[in-house]
């Protein structure tokens, strides 16, 4: 399965800050149980991917329509 590969799977993700300092991102589903810690400035750098690719699917879908 791709990035781009459609699926019926369906997850929660929660994020938020540990006692430790560091940001969890926790995927928990039928399938899955995967907590993935992060120290802050990885958790900025995951922030600034997730909003060019959400800028890159804004244009992405403004092409389709």
């Amino acid at each position: 399965m791709g990035i781009n590969s459609e699926n019926e799977m369906s997850a929660d993700l929660q994020i938020g800050p540990t006692t430790l300092g560091m940001v969890r991102i926790y995927i928990a589903g039928p399938e899955v149980d995967l907590p993935m810690d992060f120290d802050p400035e990885e958790a900025e750098d995951i922030a600034e991917e997730l909003r060019a690719a959400a800028a890159a699917a804004r244009k992405m879908g403004k092409k389709t329509r």
